[in-house]
């Protein structure tokens, strides 16, 4: 049984929210692909922003849907989604992104989004409403994927190491400026992937709920795809320089090829984490990488303090921006 269509005004307005949501994601999330590229000088902030910006946008040429299908129906039981629920967690999630952008923190826009909606549905409905598998697997890669993207980064700089150590320092640093493009598009094209269909998910989901899509269609509208697709790389064009500092110059100090092994590390956990439907934050991917590249140094090439105070903003996402999304959910019912 379809649900009865609600008014359309409330549904553009709910669409606007969660497109504004995107463009906050690749602002808040652009120091993810282009810290390393700034910070190492291969390009200037302003070219890296266009460059990562337009990977962004043609990661619609690439990927399948499956974290948008993991976002739209596999997070929370099918008839409990309503207007009210999706405007508490886009709440929740913006919020969290204004004041982790303002103190330069880089957090987990996803992971944001993840508990807005886990803060709206159990506002509403308890959490028997959730979906467990869902949930429990986008919990488990806030660990798995900075992990991974550590180990990856890491094998990568002691790889490159070895198969270099008779090759003169600034022949190396030569060619890894041009390969540090490709590694630094290949991750924008890995966040453009990932995190555009976030947005996607929590739209088809509104769509559903209202009854302006049906359950049985296998993808969300065209127009979903194609507008979050843009919303994204037009919030990295606008960048978020307070992060791209703490994410390129104060975790740790990066040459050319410290650049390429993180960003491709990072690539290679985001397009694995795309492939099996997971919304994963770039964020912790990237950071993960980093200090994993940093750590092959020595360990006070690391700076333990920047990275500790960054897992704590990682520990914080959910909760606090289910706590917002909850107090949204019951202000929305007076709204409207």
């Amino acid at each position: 049984m379809e649900p009865v269509q609600t008014a359309l005004w409330v549904v553009v307005l709910l669409v606007v929210l969660a497109l504004a949501f995107d463009f906050m994601n690749g602002f808040h999330d652009a120091a993810n692909s282009i810290a390393t590229v700034v910070s190492t000088g291969v390009l200037k902030p302003g070219q890296a922003v266009l460059f990562a910006a337009f990977f962004n946008v043609i990661a619609i040429l690439v990927f399948q849907l499956s974290v948008a299908a993991t976002v739209g129906k596999g997070i929370v039981q099918p008839g409990v989604v309503d207007t009210h629920v999706v405007f508490g967690a886009l709440v929740g999630a913006i919020t969290w992104n204004i004041i982790t952008w303002y103190y330069g923190i880089p957090s987990s826009s996803s992971h944001a989004l993840i508990g807005g909606i886990a803060g709206a549905v159990i506002a509403k409905s308890g959490a028997g409403a959730l979906l467990p598998s869902g949930i429990l697997k986008t919990v488990a890669f806030i660990f798995v994927s900075p992990m991974l993207g550590f180990l990856l980064g890491s094998l990568m700089m002691v790889a490159v190491a070895w198969i270099f150590r008779r090759v003169r320092p600034s022949r190396v640093d030569k060619w890894f400026r041009r390969l540090q493009l490709v590694s630094a598009g290949a991750y924008s094209l890995g966040h453009g992937g990932n995190d555009a269909q976030k947005t996607i998910g929590i739209i088809w989901m509104l769509l559903l709920a209202t009854g302006y899509a049906s359950s049985e269609d296998k993808a969300p509208p065209n127009w979903t795809i194609v507008s979050c697709y843009l919303a994204i790389g037009l919030g990295t064009m606008f960048g978020g320089w307070r992060i791209v500092r703490t994410m390129g110059q104060r975790i740790t100090k990066l040459k050319p090829v410290g650049g390429f092994c993180a960003e491709t590390g990072g690539a290679l956990t985001l397009f694995l984490a795309t492939g099996l439907g997971i919304p994963v934050s770039t964020t912790h991917t990237i950071t993960g990488a980093i200090v994993g590249v940093g750590s092959t140094q020595r360990a006070s090439a690391v700076r333990w303090g920047v990275a500790g105070n960054i897992i704590w903003a990682w520990v914080l996402t959910i909760p606090a921006s289910a706590f917002v999304a909850g107090a949204a959910y019951w202000a929305s019912l007076n709204l409207y």
